[in-house]
């Protein structure tokens, strides 16, 4: 039994707060990209950005002919202008899958043609003393919420004077506290908090030295949020993909916010159970606190992948969660756990000996 390489967590949470504090719902990710590919490059590895803007980096392995992917995403939800209102204040729609319920009382940015203006969506009956039980009649929707501008706006002209349209991107503020004790709670974790341990692994493979079995892809992905994340970007030699995520803590889940949740099974069915189990076997071997659940309402990047048409082994690890999508809490021992095992992933064997030579040898 090994503990593995150390993880710098001081970084890891210098990450996490970077990232948070850098807007990014799905369709809005350019300066979060572009922060990641810096970061990248500063901890000297090759990375390059796609067309559409996945990130990707690759670390060069003792074994050059095969890969291995690790996927994460850095996009999250958030809304989108649908309609401004005779009364000056907007409609919206959610971007990514989320209960409006969550979004009221958010404070938010609205990055319209000149700029972005601060605002906080509200319930169409916000007043106590106005509405007083009436406010408890509103249904949990979409249709029940608007966005209140911090601005002299009164009626639709005015709001559309400042240059506000349909279209227009919202974003919530993650408003995060790190406590004491390890658990760090905020919006987004969603997956920023995947992205700070992704590249905190990346740094303790960098700087130990230490040089992975096999080529190792890193993916960046811009739409897991809406469905397609690491679709298109998946270099032909890789044959692995493990996904990087959040895991849902709640009634019925086994996830918790300590060690590594490993999902056997998700809304699109079972992950590959070799590559599943070799990652359960890593956490034994390195001392890795590990759970394993299904996960009912849920997809991910590697998932995404398969759909895609890729030919990848795929499996999945998380850090536990509590309400996902929602005011998320999650464990600094989590996202450390997570760091920890994407790192002996990539010094682990081989999963299984590709039998291609064995068979050409057989013929000869």
């Amino acid at each position: 039994m090994v503990a593995g390489p150390k993880i710098d967590c001081v970084y890891l949470l210098e990450q996490l707060r970077a990232l948070l504090a850098i807007p990014s719902p799905s369709g809005f990710t350019d300066e979060v990209v572009h922060y990641v590919a810096e970061e990248l490059a500063r901890l000297g590895v090759d990375v390059a950005i796609t067309r559409r803007g996945t990130v990707m980096a690759k670390l060069a392995g003792q074994d050059r002919r095969y890969g291995r992917a690790v996927a994460n995403h850095l996009d999250t939800i958030g809304a989108m202008v649908k309609g401004i209102k005779d009364n000056g204040r907007l409609q919206i729609s959610p971007i990514g899958t989320w209960s409006s319920r969550f979004a009221e009382g958010g404070k938010v940015t609205v990055y319209g043609k000149h700029q972005g203006y601060r605002g906080q969506v509200l319930p169409r009956m916000a007043s106590g003393h106005a509405f007083n039980e009436r406010i408890d009649s509103l249904q949990v929707s979409w249709e029940s919420v608007e966005v209140r501008l911090n601005e002299d706006t009164a009626n639709a002209e005015q709001t559309w004077q400042l240059g506000i349209r349909p279209g227009d991107i919202v974003a919530f503020d993650p408003d995060p506290e790190f406590s004491t004790n390890g658990y760090l709670l905020s919006r987004h974790l969603d997956n920023k908090a995947g992205a700070a341990a992704l590249l905190a692994a990346i740094k303790a493979l960098k700087t130990q030295p230490l040089q992975p079995t096999l080529d190792l892809h890193v993916l960046f992905t811009i739409t897991e949020e809406v469905g397609t994340g690491a679709s298109s970007a998946l270099p032909l030699e890789v044959e692995e993909i493990v996904g990087v995520d959040i895991g849902p803590v709640a009634p019925g889940q086994n996830a918790r916010e300590k060690g590594v949740t490993l999902c056997a099974q998700d809304t699109s069915g079972p992950f590959d159970r070799h590559l599943t189990g070799h990652l359960r076997q890593l956490c034994r071997q390195h001392q890795i606190p590990c759970r394993m659940d299904v996960f009912r309402y849920y997809y991910s990047d590697a998932n995404a992948a398969l759909m895609a048409g890729h030919d990848v082994r795929d499996a999945l690890i998380t850090f536990g969660t509590d309400a996902t999508h929602g005011y998320e809490r999650t464990h600094l021992n989590s996202l450390e756990s997570v760091a920890r095992l994407i790192v002996a992933y990539a010094l682990s064997p081989p999963l299984q000996l590709d039998r291609r030579d064995e068979i050409q040898r057989e013929r000869v």
